[in-house]
This record gives C-alpha cells, structure tokens and sequence, in this order.
C-alpha cells in the first residue's frame, strides 16, 4: 500500500540558513529530492509533503517561496502535494500578508515549532489570535511540543482555539531514551479527546538510545496512539533526513509496515494516505 509522507524536509544550504543542525553529522551537506528519490525506491512512497525544516528565522519565507515552484513537480516518480510552510503567529507585523501570500504557495498547512521557544510564546493574545486567523482560513497546523510541553501548553492552547485543526507532529515527542513513558502517556490522554486533533506517527525513532529504535522498542507508543487516537486520526510521515538520528528513512518505513500488519486494509490506508488527504486537503 502506498505511502504520503506528510513530513519531508529538505535541507539546501547554498539557499537557506539551517543553524539548529550545527554540530551534528548525521545532518551536515545537502539533503535534496533526488536523494530521497533513491532512499525510497521500492518502498511505495507515492508522494509527499514538504515539511518547513526549522531554518533561521531570517529565511522561514524565503524557504516557503523557494519549495513552492517544487509543487506538484515529481522527482524520481515521487510528487511533491503541497508544503507546510513556517509562521510567526506571536508576531502582529506581516502575519497577514504572509497568510495572504502562502495562498498562492502551495501551503497545505503552517508550523511554528513550540518546543524551541519559550512556553509563553503560545500563550501570548496575539499568537492565539492569529492561530484563530489560520483556523478560520480552514488550514491545520502542526503542533511540535515535547511530552513534558502536552498538558501544561498543549491542552491549554487546543481549549482557546477549539475551531482550529491540528497535527501533532513524532507522536508528541516521547523522551524513549529517558523512559518518560508516564509523562508521555499522561499527556496524549489528555490531548486525544480533542477530535479537531490529529497524531502523526513520525519521528520517534529519533528519541531513542542511540543504536536502539526498533520496532519492539517504539511500538507500545504506536500501539497507545492507535487506541488513543485510532486509524482515522492518525498519518504517517518519514521526517527526513532527522530520521537519520534514529532508525533512517528505509527502515522507518519498513519497521512502520510491520507494525501497523495487523490492522485492517482500511485502517492501513488510513494512516498511509486517507488521512492525510483530509486533514491537509491534497
């Protein structure tokens, strides 16, 4: 059954800052669509969508404009759906200008990743306010909170915007290594009763031991996010190249086709291509 990726990044340093991947070698150089066209060959991953990759605040709609002309272009047999793009929702100066603009940029969602500033970012009237702008706009966005983040920040900013879709991104960011499980578990009880909330089941194995992402070590995760949230609110994405933390992109995706075997041909298409059609509307 084939695959969209819903969390493609790339990374194309002659262009754009990326300053978060300074002192990392799994992440140094260019990472670009023909070398995720030849990670993913014969792994039926059928198309994506671009995910903004965190760049230096000076370049966020810089990286938006320069993925827009890679809309709905294919490279290697895999197509390019739509992006979520970058905002600044704390910020009143341009927001809706850049909301106008993205229209036109084949965004299919926004981002503004939470886990990297202040917890009081999301809180603030004006952030709230513009998140509501997004949500009347009929856009979702996705939410990168880490697990200690879901109740205290998570749950309070879904309950002041309760129109607004979500995504939330690495299946909430479990500390694996850590054995945060408790916090972890607490949080997506509290979150999942939201049904304008989806998961996304990406990114976990980057939160594992070094050397320890397998399928028997992050599938009591996956298994309490399919009970939690089921088939329906739940999408699959690959996070490369930070997937080259954890298990890789091939081996994220054939550890994800093990463990989800077992559900149903309707459930699997959910979670592989159903949901991510109607939550990002591609």
């Amino acid at each position: 059954m084939d695959l969209i990726d819903t969390h493609q990044h790339l990374i194309l340093r002659d262009r754009i800052g990326y300053a978060w991947t300074e002192g990392m070698p799994a992440l140094a150089g260019d990472f670009t669509r023909e070398d995720y066209a030849g990670l993913v060959a014969g792994k039926g991953v059928a198309a994506t969508i671009f995910m903004e990759t965190g760049v230096d605040d000076a370049d966020y709609q810089t990286e938006a404009r320069l993925v827009a002309g890679m809309v709905g272009t294919s490279v290697g047999g895999v197509a390019m759906l739509g992006q979520i793009a970058s905002i600044r929702p704390e910020v009143e100066a341009g927001f809706d200008a850049w909301l106008d603009e993205a229209r036109g940029l084949g965004v299919v969602g926004f981002r503004r990743i939470l886990h990297v500033v202040p917890d009081e970012v999301s809180q603030t009237a004006t952030f709230r306010r513009n998140l509501r702008k997004i949500g009347r706009a009929g856009v979702p966005f996705d939410l990168n909170f880490l697990s200690r983040q879901l109740i205290p920040v998570g749950v309070d900013l879904l309950r002041a915007c309760p129109d607004q879709p979500f995504v939330l991104d690495h299946c909430g960011v479990p500390d694996v290594a850590a054995g945060d499980w408790e916090v972890w578990k607490a949080g997506i009880d509290a979150i999942a009763p939201f049904q304008n909330v989806a998961v996304k089941l990406s990114g976990i194995t980057a939160y594992c031991a070094p050397g320890t992402a397998s399928a028997v070590v992050v599938r009591p995760y996956v298994d309490y996010l399919l009970t939690a949230f089921g088939p329906g609110r739940m999408l699959w994405g690959g996070d490369w190249p930070v997937v080259d933390l954890g298990a890789g992109l091939p081996g994220w995706i054939d550890m994800t086709r093990q463990m989800l075997a077992d559900l149903s041909a309707d459930e699997q298409s959910a979670i592989f291509q159903g949901t991510a059609r109607r939550v990002y509307g591609v």
